[in-house]
């Protein structure tokens, strides 16, 4: 993919960072092979574990790029991870190479003792080790191996990429994600958003998330257009980096919809060259709206790191509050009783359920957890957790999760991290973590506990506790006392959490952003 383009257009812009460096096509292939010489240097073999705690920058893209020419898996991590939550990460996906900021080692050096596959870390930016560490090392190092290796050769369904997604009832799970299905991202943006040679792509989601590397970036390099980055979505700054960089495409996840329309009115907002953006979810309130202040068209789309993108909204037959038809050339997609997996008639309301038509154009599992691979692929269907219908006319409609995670701020948070994390507090004895509605329209989750302790403890002190344990995405917004027996919990004692999602907040509830 990288060195088609570099053979075909070496000098041309593959991709801009808003205020930082351009790289040519010649650059990312120049520089990836420095970086896949010097991972093969230092031992990487096929098949390793290269693990990232970068932030969306250059070091993220070349990074990805060396480890995949170096037949290495890469395994982009989300910098907020800490403590448990990291350990898990490292340790699940075997890394034996992390590459880091210097402000990531104190967090790992609290763990470093767990990590026993761990065997190198390279640090991005002016790090310098007190002494010289045969383990740690400057990512620069990577980067001056000029002299050629012996890379290996990949096909489609070798496992390029471990991306880690929430656990519902246990810890997050790792992805594993084969290159058929990292490209197939890229193609289906490219076909279903009907991207050509000029356009260009504005992409403000961290690319440590499917969306931003493999459906966005990836396409671009795919077919050779440039992309427009900026390493931090900013809705004050969304439209004016659109309109000074005259992108024809983008895609916004969650609230960031709701951000952008919040932002003052601006004189000539409809003078920009955006042709459309991708959007999940999107409202058809919210459609309406960007079409009539930004004159732009806005399409549904659905997809999960497991299944792809498998439904699109056809650009010439949008259908208000759908979100899309099967992308059918590679998948198929159908709504079928949770109960049976026996398939549902038109209009009712079932899960939704997606396999692949292409060989590795799916994940193959869940990595290291063969239970959970069974538990969600069975009756040669794999089961998205999500509820959805399906009209007449094979437009999807989604309507809500089966699932006991919680969805906030573009990520999806593993409610059982939550209580793992809460319940190593001295004096708690039970707790439950679940989502409550946002309070912005058609946002995300806010993140509520509640919690059960045989000791004097307030909900400041639990928020507290949870400070530095907990990533910032995933701190609970609201924290409620109770007692025992006022929990509601099944026959064989399980928490009925769909039962505290009825309750909500009510006036005995803490919230975190009132004090």
């Amino acid at each position: 993919m990288l060195d088609f383009q570099y053979q075909q257009q070496p000098d041309a812009c593959a991709i801009q960072f808003v205020d930082g460096p351009a790289f040519t096509f010649d650059d990312l292939h120049r520089q990836s092979c420095y970086l896949a010489n010097g991972l093969v240097a230092y031992g990487l073999s096929p098949g390793d574990k290269v693990a990232s705690l970068l932030p969306t920058g250059p070091e993220l893209c070349l990074s990805w790029l060396g480890i995949q020419r170096a037949g290495g898996v890469f395994v982009p991590l989300n910098t907020e991870l800490l403590d448990g939550f990291l350990r898990h990460a490292l340790a699940l996906s075997e890394a034996r190479i992390l590459i880091c900021e210097q402000k990531q080692l104190d967090k790992l050096q609290l763990i470093a003792e767990q990590l026993p596959k761990l065997q190198q870390v390279f640090v991005v930016g002016d790090y310098q080790p007190h002494k010289t560490s045969e383990t740690v090392h400057r990512f620069d190092a990577l980067m001056s191996q000029h002299q050629s290796a012996a890379l290996p050769s990949q096909d489609f369904q070798q496992l390029a990429c471990l991306l880690f997604t929430s656990g519902t009832t246990g810890p997050s799970k790792a992805v594993m994600m084969p290159h058929a299905h990292c490209f197939l991202y890229g193609l289906g943006t490219i076909e279903n958003l009907q991207l050509q040679q000029g356009d260009s792509y504005y992409i403000c989601m961290p690319l440590n998330h499917a969306n931003g590397l493999f459906m966005q970036l990836y396409a671009c390099l795919i077919l050779g257009i440039k992309a427009v980055i900026r390493s931090k979505f900013s809705a004050s700054r969304w439209l004016s980096d659109i309109q000074r960089y005259q992108v024809t495409h983008t895609n916004l996840l969650g609230v960031m919809s709701e951000f952008i329309l919040r932002q003052p009115v601006q004189q000539e907002e409809q003078s920009h060259a955006l042709k459309a953006i991708a959007a999940a979810p999107a409202s058809a309130a919210m459609i309406a709206a960007f079409q009539q202040r930004f004159g732009v068209a806005m399409y549904e789309l659905y997809g999960m790191s497991e299944v792809n993108i498998p439904l699109y909204t056809p650009m010439d037959k949008p259908k208000a509050g759908s979100c899309g038809r099967p992308y059918s050339r590679y998948f198929e997609v159908r709504i079928a009783c949770p109960a049976t997996d026996l398939p549902c008639e038109s209009g009712e309301v079932g899960e939704i359920q997606v396999r692949p038509k292409l060989a590795a154009g799916f994940m193959s599992g869940y990595y290291g957890m063969p239970d959970k691979t069974v538990e969600a692929w069975r009756n040669l269907w794999f089961h998205t957790g999500d509820l959805g219908r399906c009209d007449e006319d094979g437009y999807f409609y989604f309507v809500d999760r089966l699932k006991d995670s919680i969805r906030r701020r573009g990520e999806n948070i593993s409610s059982y991290e939550i209580e793992t994390t809460v319940l190593a507090m001295e004096g708690v004895t039970e707790c439950a973590a679940y989502a409550v509605p946002s309070d912005i329209p058609d946002g995300e989750d806010e993140v509520m506990l509640v919690v059960v302790t045989d000791a004097e403890i307030k909900p400041e002190q639990i928020h507290a506790f949870c400070q530095g344990k907990i990533p910032g995405y995933a701190m609970p917004r609201f924290i409620r006392l109770t007692q025992a027996s006022e929990l509601p919990t099944t026959a064989t004692n399980k928490i009925q959490k769909n039962v505290l999602r009825q309750r909500g907040v009510d006036a005995l509830t803490w919230d975190s952003q009132q004090f």
